[in-house]
């Protein structure tokens, strides 16, 4: 069951030579879901092998580098000969600026764009999974951030048992995994408890968009394996994160111990941090040590265990 996070833009504010604008594409069983866009984001999905199959956009707030590279994301995929629809979601009081997006340049997209302002709180559930918001704090604008969980997964099935038992493999395994009771052909009947361990934790992410540190993140980040959350300054800055709305590393890491996360990832890095982040990440980790630094490219792959994650579980410096 592949959950991969790639890491697309990871600047704060403008593009550098070695990073671009906001943009986080999350790859789950296939599915694609990208979570803002901003300038240049359709290239970088090129570059770094994000499928342009995807159904849905999730923006956190309207800022110009988060929303940018709409337009011409949107271009390619009608000159792809795109036909079904794209749902794209943002904070409440959105929709204005995104279908500003869409229209911008007077090029027709052939296939749908459906617009949908989404509350913080509010929860779409998948099949499998579900999307929730929750409210972030960033200079007065409505933004909010997402959190992907899956839901718990069915118990470890013991083949081997089951073989000893003399139950023919094929659909009664199927049945005793998802909890039945079923009958043999020999007339036994047989419960699924002596062969199904106890359901396991789904994975879950958190990505929290542009924020100052606020409690509504620790409440949506409780437990999560990953949370990705913007870090844009060091503390030396303090006093222009809360001007403009930003976090510094310390404060994003002292919002994941809070939260109990298992690991942190910091981006939405200030320009003077494109090259050398070595001060974030060292103020980060003297407060959550398992934290890294997003870099254009970087994917993230949670693995499906309950364990918590180590430094030596970090992601490696080479995003390639």
């Amino acid at each position: 069951m592949p959950f991969s996070i790639r890491f697309l833009g990871t600047s704060a504010a403008r593009p550098t030579v070695e990073r671009a604008v906001s943009a986080v594409a999350v790859v789950r069983e296939g599915e694609t879901l990208l979570f803002d866009c901003g300038e240049g984001t359709q290239r970088q999905m090129m570059r770094y092998g994000i499928s342009f199959g995807l159904d849905d956009i999730f923006i956190t707030h309207t800022h110009s580098d988060h929303i940018l590279g709409l337009t011409g994301l949107l271009r390619t995929l009608s000159l792809q000969g795109r036909t079904e629809p794209l749902r794209l979601w943002g904070p409440r009081t959105s929709a204005k600026v995104l279908r500003q997006c869409i229209t911008l340049g007077g090029d027709r997209i052939a296939f749908p764009v459906n617009v949908t302002e989404i509350e913080a709180g509010a929860v779409l559930q998948r099949k499998d999974y579900e999307i929730a918001t929750f409210p972030v704090d960033h200079a007065g604008v409505r933004a909010v951030g997402y959190r992907i969980a899956e839901h718990d997964r069915l118990g470890r099935f013991n083949p081997e048992l089951a073989r000893a038992m003399g139950i023919p493999e094929g659909p009664l395994w199927g049945r005793l995994h998802r909890g039945e009771t079923v009958t043999l052909p020999d007339g036994r009947s047989v419960g699924p408890d002596a062969f199904v361990g106890g359901a396991r934790r789904g994975r879950k992410i958190v990505l929290t968009g542009d924020t100052r540190p606020c409690e509504a993140t620790v409440a949506a980040a409780f437990d999560a394996d990953l949370l990705i959350h913007e870090a844009t300054f060091t503390s030396d800055e303090a006093d222009r994160a809360r001007e403009t709305g930003h976090s510094t590393a310390a404060e994003a890491a002292a919002i994941a111990k809070a939260s109990g996360a298992r690991r942190l990832v910091l981006t939405h890095l200030s320009a003077r941090y494109s090259r050398d982040w070595g001060p974030l990440e060292a103020e980060a980790r003297a407060v959550f040590p398992v934290t890294s630094i997003a870099r254009d490219g970087m994917e993230i792959v949670l693995p499906l265990t309950d364990e918590p994650a180590t430094a030596d579980q970090l992601p490696d410096d080479d995003p390639s």
